[in-house]
């Protein structure tokens, strides 16, 4: 057994009333194939019975949470950059019913309209399956409190979706804290902290993990909401459109998300828009953003000279960024960015019944015989 976790183990065998959920998992493992630990299991199964026939005593062991009663360990805010991060907003709870799929969201987090953007983008799923939201750059310790918050909800299978425009964003440090992969990092972030990436611990979990390696950029529902914005900024297809991402650092993974934006800034030209470029800021690379600055600012008066007008269309999750200050002094309009809108929320159902159905598993979220067709595969999602 790893020893991340022999602790979560030994509390279960510790206390019979842990070891009956999990005894029912790993029977469930086992019809599923998958490998039981059976020494554990022995062992659990003769701590309930232990725990059977000392009824009568008087030491009483602590119940099971009843539905609606909060877990206080998965209810403290984590700061990320400042802000207070909540890391599984709603209370949980454990019954000894049959496990469970669930989903755990991933995004950056930032003040507290983007995190309310996000959390609002999230709410309508959350009355179909187990949901918690980990904010922070793949930051370990919102992402334990969701793995825990599942558990206590009966989540065995949990999908991880990632609400990142790229599919490079964390992914490496994403796949080695949920164990899929053994070496770590170069380098890890915790919060907004860089550290090596030696310094991470995987993390604790009895659960199967599906992560999730796509990302929103180029997607049909970035690109459908791109149109949206597109023409409601320009429904004369009078203007130049430029489209404006963060950006990464390594060339590759810029090169990447660049070729995943053309995708939507070429469906926005076959709708009839003149001219859509595509570029990023690189923001948090100082000598690659010099040189992004320029560019754009020379995208945005090439396209002003050309056509009268330009629209800059942020292609990012939330808000406008930094993009007013590199534009200064440039005549442009703009639009909203990804969020708010509901097909990020159909986008989010899509991407966890795809990990579900990949791994055999039935979806609360979609079909799965539907799952090669996401188009045909939606279920109206409640507002």
């Amino acid at each position: 057994m790893p020893e991340s976790t022999r602790p979560l183990a030994r509390e279960r065998f510790a206390r019979p009333w842990l070891a009956r959920p999990w005894l029912a998992r790993q029977r469930l493992a086992a019809a599923r194939g998958r490998p039981a630990h059976r020494p554990a299991l022995l062992l659990a199964a003769f701590w309930a019975l232990s725990a059977s026939a000392c009824a009568s005593a008087p030491t009483v062991e602590r119940p099971i949470p009843t539905a609606g009663q909060p877990v206080p360990t998965v209810q403290q805010p984590i700061p990320t950059a400042g802000q207070p991060i909540p890391t599984a907003e709603p209370p949980v709870s454990a019954t000894d019913d049959a496990p469970t799929t669930g989903v755990l969201v991933m995004a950056h987090g930032g003040g507290a309209e983007w995190n309310a953007a996000v959390a609002e983008a999230v709410a309508p799923l959350r009355d179909r399956i187990p949901l918690v939201l980990a904010l922070g750059m793949a930051d370990p310790r919102t992402l334990q409190a969701g793995l825990d918050s599942l558990a206590a909800q009966g989540a065995n299978d949990v999908a991880v979706v990632r609400l990142f425009l790229s599919g490079d964003s964390f992914l490496h440090q994403t796949q080695y804290l949920f164990g899929l992969r053994s070496d770590p990092p170069p380098w890890g972030m915790i919060g907004h902290r860089m550290t090596a990436g030696t310094d991470l611990q995987p993390l604790a979990t009895d659960a199967t993990v599906l992560v999730d390696p796509d990302g929103l950029a180029g997607s049909r529902t970035a690109t459908g909401i791109m149109e949206e914005r597109a023409d409601a900024a320009a429904s004369e297809r009078d203007a130049g459109l430029l489209l404006v991402a963060h950006g990464m650092g390594a060339e590759d993974q810029n090169d990447r998300l660049l070729a995943a934006m053309e995708r939507s800034a070429e469906k926005l030209r076959t709708a009839g828009h003149p001219e859509v470029r595509t570029a990023t800021l690189r923001e948090d690379w100082a000598e690659a953003r010099t040189v992004a600055e320029q560019g754009i600012r020379a995208a945005v008066e090439e396209m002003r000279e050309k056509h009268g007008r330009v629209v800059v269309l942020p292609y990012r999750l939330y808000g406008f960024g930094p993009y007013a200050d590199v534009l200064r002094g440039l005549a442009y309009d703009s639009g909203p960015a990804l969020l708010p809108h509901s097909l990020i929320t159909e986008w989010i159902a899509e991407r966890a019944t795809s990990r579900f159905c990949s791994a055999g598993l039935p979806s609360p979220l979609a079909s799965c015989a539907l799952s090669a067709n996401p188009a045909r595969a939606r279920k109206p999602i409640p507002s």
